[in-house]
């Protein structure tokens, strides 16, 4: 036992070494009847990891899901978030359809945390962040700055690991709600190659996809295993006409587009991604590796409609002594020698007003958008996300058994954002109706050292000692965008807009480049105290170069109760470094203020005067404490079930505020400082550490394998259940947006899945249910009391045509399932016919057929 103890705890950390990695993997207590079983063992846990084998792995101390790149490609999602959520059972993620940077980069949620408390791996090496900050994150992961796992294409992983448990004692930043590791193929020969193409019920989001991996050698002593994807997926629309676009069309304006605003979602072009792994052995006991990627995808999705009455900024006026409504007119001639009406009355039709047709759109000295929009206008905004990372390193032992790891890591991601369809109101008739309205770049390059030494201590199994260190270096830049999108034009002193309209660009006296780097320390200890009794401790120790330092542990424990029963728990405390990106972003959006009134809202530093006259101080971390334990059960017969109950509490949470209206003062400050376009601004929001929670759940996995009909089947059952409270907030925090951050994600999450198999055919079928939850709709104090409760079917038949062809058809959400129509304010205020948070999603049922072809 020993013996094969001590192979399966070399190969787990040369396969998946990270500084954690190592020492929880290393707890893997594989039990061997022979030694020529162990090789089988530690092919099936390090390699494989199907569900053939326990889906949470059974001998490590805290809860582990182990998904192989089958359960990947056995279903309907595409995307790498979707494909998540579909087997994680406490990951969440919506469509996100008018979310502003949320639309190109998707948060995700691990047991009800924000999208970036879950750490992000990919060969047990930290993955970089995403450019995109979640400006609008449906409250709960609002500010959130997390990993892109989108970049990332099925095919090229060979398996998943997600550790739910807190780690940032062994891993550091971040990982508060746990870890996702993303091991990649190592094969040196073979691969596949697979095309899809997918539509939903209704008729579009069509989806083409084609993918592929190949496995090559390098040299008689290496590998090459490449993987690339290419996708594009047309947009979605699940829309009602809006009232107000309604009563234009009544009052005779048939320029009106039907309908006005769009939500489903954006449509994906060009989405590129491609992957390496590398490895070569240069002696018996080293070998070096590399893996990296690149990834770009173009974005674009709808936006707010632009009424071209009331608009303002562009088409608002103001109102006379009698309430009536007036248009906003500019005058070209440069001296105000236009003598341009002030006071045309609007009235149902503005373009039907015989002084609007005679006095502005037949006078070349005056100017209305209505000239050039007359329906009004939906800006389209998108963007491209363009990301690159490269790590390398060599890996071995040295003398007495001493394991070393070494690695270099570099990684960026950059958005480019782009909003089409729109004007510079202030340029008049000359604006553009396209823009580049800046960029943003997240780089990170990592150093990490690490070594690994068994010391038999006279018991039955040595005691595991981990150590290592951790250089990391990042930087944010933002970089100004089109001179048009910021410009200061000719009618910014008569009221009209300054910058593109929905998304003002980034001047360049805003464009910054951030940086900040960080040391840290850690020492991880494991050891079998009986043939029953594992502990296991950790301890980091961090020091950042902007606010300081912190040390963070961790000890947890499994208990092998009888022969079928184990128990296990864990202790640790985290915390949450604020990103460069919160502490430094400048960022105009539009958005719903209270009451449904459309505004631009200026995101600031928070050090920013001010960030600071409204209450902003500089960012300090988050820090956590997790408790979790567990029982594991594994029968005679094949029955493997796992719970595990989890509390999180986390303190100095950072996020955004919410809109705060800005004064007249305000604003001729922010002029002051230089901020150009300051007087469009109806509110601002900064980051803030705003505040504290308490996460609470449970975790349910079961799987069993039975023989039936001739064939084999194979059942697996994942359930969450998850509760978050907040215990206290600012005044910066509305009520509804704490109704957000406690009931928007659905209390109770499980899915139940059968995969028959029999011969030449393959049947699966998935039954999902999603639990009711609060929606402030489009954050705008606009509550929606009970989304759901929702229950969703997939289904999915394979034939193996021969040896090397697999046909598939299958459906998501087979039964054409909706939420609950938005009765209260679906054509009332911006024209969503469902919730748009909802858990099961917006679009409904859709179909596929994929072609997979392996050699």
């Amino acid at each position: 036992m020993k013996t094969s103890m001590s192979l399966v705890t070399k190969h787990v950390r040369t396969a998946l070494t990270a500084s954690a990695a190592v020492s929880m993997l290393a707890s893997l207590n594989v039990q061997a009847q022979q030694s020529e079983e162990a090789a089988e063992d530690i092919e099936q846990i390090a390699i494989v990891g199907t569900r053939g084998a326990p889906r949470s792995v059974g001998d490590s101390p805290v809860p582990v899901d182990i998904i192989s790149s089958e359960e990947f490609q056995n279903q309907g999602a595409t995307d790498m978030v979707s494909m998540m959520q579909t087997v994680v059972p406490s990951f969440n993620v919506n469509d996100q359809p008018i979310n502003d940077a949320s639309t190109l980069v998707r948060p995700a949620n691990l047991r009800g945390m924000a999208s970036d408390h879950t750490l992000v791996l990919v060969n047990g090496k930290r993955r970089h962040r995403s450019a995109v900050i979640t400006f609008l994150g449906g409250g709960l992961s609002d500010g959130a700055q997390g990993p892109d796992i989108s970049v990332i294409p099925s095919s090229a992983l060979k398996q998943v690991e997600v550790l739910r448990d807190g780690a940032a004692a062994q891993y550091g930043s971040d990982a508060i709600a746990g870890v996702v590791n993303f091991v990649l193929k190592d094969n040196d020969e073979g691969g596949m190659f697979e095309a899809r193409y997918g539509s939903y019920y209704e008729g579009d989001g069509d989806l083409m996809q084609v993918s592929g991996n190949i496995g090559l050698p390098l040299s008689d002593n290496g590998f090459i295993n490449l993987s690339a994807e290419y996708r594009t997926s047309d947009p979605t629309s699940r829309s009602v006409q809006r009232d107000d676009a309604a009563a234009l069309i009544a009052g005779g304006n048939t320029f009106v587009e039907e309908p006005a605003q769009i939500w489903g979602s954006p449509e994906i072009k060009d989405d590129i991604k491609i992957f390496a792994n590398l490895g070569l052995e240069l002696s018996d006991n080293a070998e070096a590796y590399a893996f990296g990627n690149y990834a770009t995808r173009e974005v674009e999705g709808g936006f707010y409609y632009r009424h071209p009455h009331t608009r303002s900024g562009v088409y608002d006026g103001g109102t006379n002594e009698d309430g009536e409504q007036l248009l906003l007119v500019g005058d070209l001639t440069g001296d105000m020698s236009g003598n341009c009406p002030t006071d045309i009355v609007v009235g149902d039709n503005v373009l039907d007003n015989p002084r609007y047709v005679s006095e502005v759109a037949n006078n070349p000295d005056c100017f209305s958008f209505n000239e050039m929009f007359p329906g009004g206008f939906t800006p389209k905004f998108g963007g491209t996300v363009t990301d690159m990372s490269l790590v390398f390193g060599t890996r071995g032992e040295l003398a007495n058994e001493i394991g070393y790891d070494i690695s270099l890591n570099l990684g960026q991601n950059e958005i480019e954002f782009a909003i089409s369809n729109t004007i510079n109101p202030s340029l008049g008739p000359d604006t553009p109706t396209s823009f580049k309205p800046g960029t943003y770049t997240q780089s990170e390059q990592t150093l990490d050292i690490d070594l690994t030494k068994p010391i038999d201590i006279g018991l039955n199994d040595p005691l595991y000692l981990a150590g290592g260190f951790q250089y990391r270096h990042e930087s944010y830049e933002s970089i100004a965008g089109d001179i048009a999108s910021y410009e200061i034009g000719p009618l910014a002193s008569q009221g009209f807009g300054i910058g593109s309209n929905g998304f003002p660009g980034l001047s360049n006296k805003s464009q910054n480049d951030a940086s900040r780097h960080n040391i840290a320390f850690y020492l991880d200890a494991e050891m079998y105290l009986t043939d029953d009794f594992l502990i296991a401790g950790a301890v980091r120790y961090e020091d950042y170069s902007d606010f300081g330092t912190t040390t963070k542990g961790k000890v947890s424990a499994r208990y092998q109760l009888t022969e079928s029963i184990a128990l296990r728990g864990a202790y640790s405390t985290g915390f949450k470094a604020p990103t460069i990106g919160q502490s430094n972003v400048r960022n105009v959006t539009t958005a719903f203020g209270a009451g449904g009134k459309l505004e631009d809202q200026a995101t600031l530093p928070p050090t920013d005067p001010i960030s600071v006259q409204k209450g902003g101080t500089e960012l300090t971390p988050e820090e956590s404490e997790s408790i979790s334990f567990g029982v594991v059960a594994e029968f005679e017969n094949g029955l493997f079930v796992t719970a595990d109950y989890y509390h999180i509490e986390v303190t100095d949470r950072i996020s955004t505020t919410s809109a705060i209206a800005l004064t007249e003062d305000d604003i001729a400050a922010l002029l002051a400082q230089g901020v150009s376009d300051a007087s469009s601004f109806s509110a601002v929001k900064y980051f803030t550490n705003d505040f504290d929670t308490t996460t609470e759940g449970v975790d349910i996995v079961a799987n069993y394998s039975q023989e039936m009909f001739g064939g084999d089947t194979k059942y697996s059952l994942a359930y969450n259940w998850t509760s978050t409270t907040v215990d206290d907030a600012s005044d910066n925090i509305t009520p509804d947006r704490i109704r957000m951050l406690e009931d928007n994600l659905p209390p109770v999450r499980w899915s139940f899945t059968a995969n028959h198999t029999n011969g030449d055919w393959r049947l699966l079928g998935r039954v999902n249910y999603y639990g009711s939850i609060f929606e402030d709709h489009l954050d705008s104090s606009l509550p929606i009391d009970k989304v759901g409760s929702e229950l969703s079917v997939d289904v999915e038949v394979g034939y193996h045509v021969n040896d090397n062809l697999q046909l598939v058809v299958g459906a998501k959400n087979a039964l054409d399932e909706y939420p609950d129509r938005n009765v209260a304010y679906d054509s009332e205020v911006a024209g969503a016919k469902y919730p748009v948070t909802s858990p099961l999603g917006i679009n409904g049922g859709f179909y596929y057929v994929r072609g997979i072809y392996t050699f």
